[in-house]
């Protein structure tokens, strides 16, 4: 069985960024989305993007962005990757996916596994799913949260899309999650944090190893 890929995402900093590189994930992720404590301008983002060209794929991570905002972005910021992490269609995604010219990734809350039945919808519109845990009514974040999926009901789990595994995940918990759910790939941000939007580049390590190690 192949390793799981990595995801590292809120990267905000080039001290994060430089720590994610060497630990060799994937994947890093910018947020672009205000109420997030990983919130990146797309200045910095630029930077950011522009230190890592070559090393790892920039995912760009959006919640129900809007048309001007994504284009400004993506004027200023080479990413690989967009991440839907909002409530848009399959329809839509499959249009900014066309419009920009980059694979797109729909991230999913998952609290039950009848929940896992959205992803086939998104067959055809994007690159892949990510299962991360639904996150309280309410709640200001759509992710980044800390929560955890239940894992047994992603146990067997053969959605239409390729899938990744995020929610809750840290150094200690990826190789049983993996263990339990048979992910091809998972992202963690919180998990790798000492404070909300401070990176810990020991725990970087520490799961990226993990993660290759299950």
């Amino acid at each position: 069985m192949a390793a799981p890929l990595v995801k590292i995402c809120g990267i905000n900093d080039s001290d994060a960024l430089d720590a994610t590189i060497r630990a060799r994930a994937d994947f890093i992720g910018l947020v672009f989305f205000a109420k997030s404590p990983r919130h990146v301008e797309p200045d910095k983002a630029a930077m950011l993007a522009a230190r890592s060209a070559g090393r790892t794929t920039i995912v760009g991570l959006f919640v129900d962005p809007e048309p001007d905002y994504l284009a400004r972005v993506m004027a200023s910021v080479p990413l690989d990757r967009i991440q839907l992490h909002g409530k848009e269609t399959p329809a839509q995604a499959a249009a900014i996916a066309a419009r920009h010219g980059v694979p797109v990734w729909k991230a999913l809350g998952v609290k039950k596994r009848e929940d896992l039945l959205a992803a086939d919808a998104y067959a055809g519109a994007v690159e892949r799913v990510l299962f991360d845990a639904k996150p309280p009514e309410g709640a200001d974040l759509p992710g980044g949260t800390g929560l955890r999926i239940d894992w047994a009901i992603l146990k067997g789990a053969r959605p239409a899309v390729p899938w990744m595994l995020a929610g809750g995940l840290d150094p200690l918990n990826v190789a049983e999650a993996l263990s339990v759910t048979g992910a091809p790939a998972v992202d963690v941000s919180s998990g790798v944090e000492q404070a909300p939007g401070v990176k810990d580049a020991a725990r970087i390590a520490a799961f990226c190893a993990a993660a290759r190690g299950a």
